[in-house]
């Protein structure tokens, strides 16, 4: 399969949300294998593990995926559909881009809160294997498709400045998100992720240096 035939099949994935139904063993699997690929890792975890996890055998595993590399490929396809749905119903129902803003970060921080295990395997393993790079950039191209819809209209509406470079602030907004989750995963989760998204806001909104001082000018 080569990488144009990898990158449809995943984006296939990711948007079809009226194929066929998967049935609770499957999600019940895919849970069981994150939580095993979180505790072990993803290349010291066995079928057999997974397996235990989920209380089924090992064949039966091999009746819903080819092997560990298409249960964390499937995984995030699933996740993909359920977390993106709410990223726009969180952006849908703010009326102004601020609110938006500030809805799309909270929601972005709760959703991987609520699932620690697919945080700890998302930063410390999922972008370490080239066979998920397609649908991983899939995935991220969505969300910065969502985060262009918001700063636009930031823009129209007087919240972000017009001389902007669209393509350089979103990656600069969603590489802070994402060093904000990995910052919370490596300390173990103790403490609350989604109450980071207002002072990550502000800071994204207001920057920090005073507005009465010229980068490079000592104050």
């Amino acid at each position: 399969m080569n990488e144009y035939s990898l990158k449809k099949k995943v984006v296939n994935m990711v948007l079809d949300t009226n194929g066929k139904e998967k049935t609770d063993k499957h999600h019940k699997i895919l849970e069981a294998a994150i939580k095993v690929f979180a505790e072990q890792g993803f290349f010291r975890s066995t079928i057999s593990q997974i397996a235990k996890e989920a209380g089924v055998a090992d064949g039966t595993i091999y009746l819903y995926f080819k092997n560990k590399d298409d249960i964390l490929l499937q995984f995030y396809s699933y996740k993909t559909r359920k977390i993106f749905n709410k990223f726009r119903e969180a952006v849908d129902k703010a009326e102004n881009s601020g609110e938006k803003f500030r809805n799309l970060i909270r929601c972005h921080l709760r959703e991987f809160q609520g699932d620690r295990n697919m945080a700890v395997v998302y930063i410390a393993e999922a972008r370490k294997g080239q066979h998920l790079d397609p649908l991983l950039d899939e995935l991220t191209k969505m969300y910065l498709d969502v985060l262009g819809e918001v700063v636009e209209q930031g823009q129209a509406e007087g919240l972000f400045r017009k001389d902007l470079y669209i393509s350089l602030v979103k990656r600069y907004i969603l590489g802070g998100v994402e060093a904000i989750i990995s910052t919370w995963v490596y300390a173990g989760g103790k403490y609350d992720l989604e109450s980071m998204a207002d002072p990550l806001v502000d800071l994204f909104l207001r920057g920090i240096g005073s507005n009465d001082v010229v980068a490079g000018e000592t104050p």
